[in-house]
């Protein structure tokens, strides 16, 4: 039955995508190659050969993306490498030029310093600003000398390159300001209004400013140099305006590359010289954010015009700028791209070769391969007769070889097999009477065996009941034996809280016994205190009869002073003070008697309260004795209780052991219940079997003959 596989389904269904990928593959390579030369190659190929599962096609594409692969990768990477190589390069000998350059306008505008100074310190220029700040010099020699300073300065404008024009300042505003050269008059007037201006008068300093607009039609950068004179110890503020064409000039000299640009910068990137020219003065378009706050180094960073450029940047020691060259990195690449184009050039090359190859291995293989499968899909319709040519004697050829020698095997099988099948129907004949026997034999087995097994099945289900209420039991021991447990840690616990209660209450025995011995001593020292407060008063009524007597002497003093006249006055103010004394002594000794009473008052009504209060304490003192004789004999109930609970306890131990054995019993009597039901459910399971087995065996005999007729009609069409 297996040896002719039914394929025309299949094949019909995959036939129409067999035949489109067929032929966009042909197209390809006509495209490719020519139409000759895809039709020498497409003239030899099966019809039926689909690319997709071509081995030759796969093939090719291994071999083809893994050469592409290759190629692409090193030239790639030995791209990035010489690119790589050509910047660090760059970095290195374009930071080395901006180094010099700054290390060279230094020295430039330290001349411009210098000679700025030296003019100054001239004998005649101290001289006339000796003369200048005198204070009694007429309107004519102040002219004159005025004139002397403007020719000094006049001297070193028109004999330094570079310098447009001088101004000279005070810094007292001793002496008038003076300038030389294409001087700027506003300047002048708002100069000691800038914070350069007042940072100079301070002391000693050296300034360099950026100056945006245009000064007297020419651009220009400005010196600002504090300096002291000689003579009169006074300190002026000299300024210098320099052409920038001069910075720009430098700048423009040096070349980093094609389109290359170099800048002077201030601290806070305003353009101040340029190498293009027209940015002065404008913050710059380089994006210097990577550079933080090193003085020299290189970034690669973005232009004004969003290009990538190398930047390499210096900071200047006199003026605190600093210089800053940039040159795009797609100029200083650009001789790497002939290895781009080299390696595109190679891949399209050995793309070409890569699919001559591939031609050559679907000619080798592909072709080999197709016909060989045709060859087979002929075998599996019946003809065994097919066999194949190949004289290689690669692995392909040695396929061919295996291809013959199964169909020679498989011919000899089919041989086989019809003298078989001959044999298999006779069998099946006698094989079929043997089941009908074996058929009625075995539902009789069938019936007695399912009897026994429902008796079985009842003893298992009474001790699975019998089985069921031991663990009931067993249960409701557990939950006894857990509150027995409850109960007699509850026990201990009373026990101990009784114990710590009789504790208590002793102490509070103490405790109370204490305060009506307190209470006592307290009754005792108030009753002391009342008897003092008696004495008080009888000193009071002492002091009191005291005060009268005075005022009658105080009183007869007067009558006497009023009888002796002008002589006894004073002795009549004395006996009026004395009088007053005695009023003030006789309020105060009512007043204290007053509050004396009070205390009296207060005194006698404590002793009636600690007298009450005394009583009291001794009932509460019967009461705790009372209480602890009740938590002594409650613990002594207690341990009565927990000696009783310890015995209930023992007792059930035992019955939980007796129940344990009783489950485990009736779990065996349960066990073997339903070991026999189940040995006789399976009796009667294989008697079933046995039963289902013969007819089967009947069916299948019956079945065997059909086969064998179907055999032998399948075989009849083979072609041996």
């Amino acid at each position: 039955m297996g040896l002719v596989p039914k394929k025309e389904n299949r094949e019909s269904n995959n036939k129409e995508s067999r035949k489109k990928g067929y032929e966009d593959i042909r197209s390809t390579f006509k495209k490719a190659f020519g139409g000759e030369t895809w039709s020498a190659l497409g003239s030899k190929l099966p019809k039926q050969l689909n690319p997709s599962k071509s081995v030759g096609v796969r093939l090719f594409l291994i071999f083809f993306i893994a050469i592409m692969f290759f190629v692409l990768t090193i030239g790639i990477i030995s791209y990035q490498m010489a690119k790589g190589t050509i910047q660090e390069n760059a970095k290195s000998s374009n930071l080395q030029t901006i180094v010099q350059t700054s290390q060279k306008l230094d020295v430039v505008l330290g001349k411009y310093e210098e000679n700025l100074q030296q003019m100054f310190l001239d004998d005649e220029m101290q001289k006339a600003i000796t003369e200048a700040s005198l204070s009694n010099i007429t309107d004519y020699d102040r002219f004159t000398v005025m004139n002397k300073l403007r020719t000094r300065l006049n001297g070193i404008t028109f004999s330094t390159k570079g310098i447009v024009a001088v101004y000279m300042m005070s810094a007292d505003n001793m002496i008038e300001d003076v300038s030389s050269g294409s001087a700027d008059s506003a300047f002048l007037q708002a100069a000691r209004k800038e914070p350069w201006f007042a940072e100079a008068a301070k002391g000693p300093s050296v300034q360099w400013l950026n100056v945006p607009e245009k000064s007297g039609g020419t651009q220009v950068f400005r010196l600002v140099r504090s300096v002291q004179s000689v003579n009169s110890m006074k300190r002026f503020v000299l300024v210098a305006d320099i052409n920038l064409e001069v910075l720009n000039g430098y700048l423009k000299e040096i070349s980093l590359g094609k389109n290359s640009e170099i800048q002077m910068l201030t601290s806070d990137n305003v353009v101040v010289g340029s190498s293009a020219g027209g940015d002065e003065g404008k913050p710059t378009g380089i994006n210097l954010t990577k550079a933080g706050d090193k003085k020299t180094g290189s970034i690669i960073t973005k232009n004004a015009s969003g290009q990538d450029v190398l930047a390499v940047f210096n900071s200047q020691a006199s003026t605190g700028w600093k210089l800053v060259g940039t040159v795009s990195t797609a100029e200083l690449t650009k001789d790497a791209r002939g290895i781009l184009l080299v390696t595109y050039i190679s891949a399209a090359v050995v793309a070409i070769i890569t699919i001559l190859l591939a031609m050559w291995m679907v000619r080798m293989i592909a072709y080999p391969l197709a016909k060989l499968k045709n060859l087979m899909e002929e075998g599996a319709r019946g003809n065994l007769n097919v066999r194949m040519q190949l004289n290689t004697k690669d692995e392909i050829g040695q396929l061919t070889t295996s291809f013959n020698v199964m169909m020679e095997q498989i011919t000899s099988l089919v041989k086989q097999t019809n003298q078989s099948a001959r044999d298999v129907l006779d069998t099946a004949t006698e094989l079929t009477q043997a089941s009908n026997k074996t058929a009625i034999s075995a539902k009789e087995i069938a019936v007695a065996t399912e009897e026994i097994a429902n008796g079985a099945t009842s003893l298992a289900n009474e001790a699975e009941r019998g089985n069921t209420l031991t663990e009931n039991i067993t249960r409701q021991m557990e939950l006894v034996i857990s509150a027995n447990k409850e109960m007699e840690q509850s026990a201990h616990q009373v026990e101990k809280s009784s114990q710590q209660g009789t504790g208590y209450l002793n102490g509070l025995l103490d405790k109370t016994n204490m305060t009506v011995e307190m209470i006592n001593a307290l009754t005792a020292k108030v009753d002391a205190l009342k008897a003092s407060t008696s004495s008080v008063l009888k000193v009071l009524d002492v002091m009191q009869n005291i005060t009268q007597q005075t005022n009658i002497l105080s009183l007869n003093a007067t009558i006497e002073a009023a009888r002796a006249g002008a002589a006894g006055r004073g002795f009549m103010v004395v006996a009026d003070e004395i009088r007053q004394l005695a009023d003030q002594s006789r309020q105060s000794i009512t007043m204290v008697g007053q509050i004396t009473d009070n205390i009296q008052k207060e005194m006698n009504e404590t002793v009636q309260a600690l007298s009450e209060a005394s009583p009291l304490f001794q009932e509460q003192i019967n009461s705790v004795k009372e209480t602890s004789q009740i938590f002594v004999s409650v613990q002594e109930q207690m341990e009565g209780f927990i000696r009783h609970l310890d015995t209930v306890t023992t007792s059930i131990d035992e019955l939980n052991e007796s129940q344990t054995v009783l489950s485990e019993a009736m779990g065996n009597v349960s066990a073997v219940a339903q070991e026999s039901s189940a040995t006789s459910e399976q009796v009667a399971s294989l008697s079933s079997e046995q039963q289902t087995v013969g007819e089967q065996l009947v069916q299948l005999s019956n079945k065997l003959e059909n086969v064998s007729n179907g055999l032998k009609d399948s075989l009849s069409k083979f072609t041996v």
